[in-house]
């Protein structure tokens, strides 16, 4: 039996999830999570074999949840849940040790192969991302270069999704028990790594690293 966790800030699409997934008899539910804070505080006290994120959630997100849980001794594997067929969320998920990117449009007809084939060390590549993997491959071939790595600390990218959905200095201090001084020094050096000047840059770069929806 595949032990599985499954967090979606959304009840209704945890409830429809669980329903394909416990359809079969080699999948099983074991707990759910809104937020990926949650995901990693159920964790802690719960055996699971494999994760289901969502990409886009409140307070952490999926891939800053996923980052978290790779850090593990013994990491379960890990699938990303996402509405958007996105390259940049999709190679992201990929560097972060997830075995698959599921579209939320054809769950129903990819979910269940794509946890059985974490489950076996295999990764779970929805069709219509084959072709961007190819041409990612071809364009680092020409140039020589590698998949470009994060350029911010996990700290900073909290800090990053926070500014973007709108937060205040001093909400963002109170979300992440820390200073407003930290805060604002995080931001300053956010906005230097960057190499942007204001809020609107950094939720544009927020979207496209995938730390919050469009």
């Amino acid at each position: 039996m595949i032990r599985i966790l499954l967090a979606d800030d959304h009840a209704l699409v945890r409830r429809g999830v669980r329903l394909i997934l416990e359809q079969q008899p080699d999948l099983e539910v074991v707990a759910e999570a809104a937020d990926g804070r949650e995901a990693l505080d159920v964790l802690r006290g719960t055996e699971v074999d494999l994760v289901v994120l969502d990409i886009a959630m409140p307070t952490m997100t999926g891939l800053q949840a996923a980052r978290e849980i790779r850090r593990y001794r013994n990491p379960p594997r890990i699938l990303m849940l996402s509405m958007h067929d996105n390259e940049q969320y999709f190679f992201e998920s990929l560097r972060l040790g997830a075995s698959g990117y599921v579209l939320k449009s054809v769950v129903d007809e990819d979910l269940v192969e794509a946890c059985r084939a974490a489950m076996r060390d295999e990764a779970f590549v929805y069709p219509g991302a084959m072709g961007a993997l190819v041409r990612d491959y071809l364009d680092r071939v020409a140039r020589g270069e590698r998949v470009r790595q994060t350029v911010l600390t996990p700290r900073e990218d909290e800090v990053l999704k926070l500014i973007a959905e709108g937060r205040s200095t001093k909400e963002i201090a109170r979300i992440l028990s820390i200073s407003t001084k930290t805060v604002e020094k995080h931001r300053a050096s956010i906005l230097a790594r960057l190499g942007m000047r204001d809020r609107t840059e950094l939720t544009r770069y927020a979207i496209r690293a995938g730390l919050v929806e469009p």
